[in-house]
């Protein structure tokens, strides 16, 4: 697969035909795609989980109480122990990939205990779990119109309300997702 026909650092926005419960409406920014698959992380599943909660299992104390209430994120229903951390690329981590002049995604134990300090990215969202694809699966269903997929925006992801990120990752491609039904059609 060549770099052009890669969609790392690009949206996938479910369309309403897509009835997975781990998909419905789900959008999953793709941190990397080839020819071997995809791994992505749905930025739209907040949980019940709070990042203190995350923190305790982890045994990292937050130095404030801001920091220990904001919301975790479901990230696919795949490894949902694994901790995934989408931030803007301002510090170095241990184990984190630059997807982007804009995001980067980190596993590594050290960005939580920074931003539990109060020190970590400026900006950034902590997921549980990936969404992955094996070699040809994400072509197959893109295919099949299970998805729509275009350039992402770092600030749906790191600023939007989770409740409005379908929408407003659908509205980049000029798609209204409240005008479209989720009745497949046949020709």
């Amino acid at each position: 697969m060549d770099e052009q026909a890669s969609l790392t650092n690009h949206f996938l926005i479910a369309m309403p035909t897509l009835e997975d419960p781990n998909f419905h409406q789900a959008v999953a920014y793709l941190c990397e795609h080839n020819a071997e698959g995809g791994l992505g992380i749905i930025i739209n599943r907040p949980t019940d989980v709070t990042l203190g909660e995350l923190l305790e299992h982890l045994e990292i104390e937050p130095v404030s109480a801001a920091i220990a209430g904001q919301t975790v994120y479901m990230g696919g229903p795949v490894q949902r122990e694994r901790g995934f951390v989408l931030h803007s690329p301002d510090s170095e981590w241990d184990s984190s990939l630059q997807v982007s002049d804009h995001v980067s995604v980190t596993t590594s134990r050290d960005i939580l205990a920074a931003i539990a300090r109060g020190e970590g990215p400026r900006r950034y969202l902590v997921a549980l779990g990936y969404a992955g694809w094996e070699a040809g699966q994400l072509e197959q269903e893109l295919a099949q119109n299970a998805w729509l997929n275009g350039p992402a925006d770092p600030d749906i992801i790191f600023e939007r309300d989770s409740g409005e990120r379908w929408q407003a990752a659908a509205a980049l491609l000029g798609v209204d997702m409240t005008l479209l039904s989720s009745d497949a059609g046949h020709a």
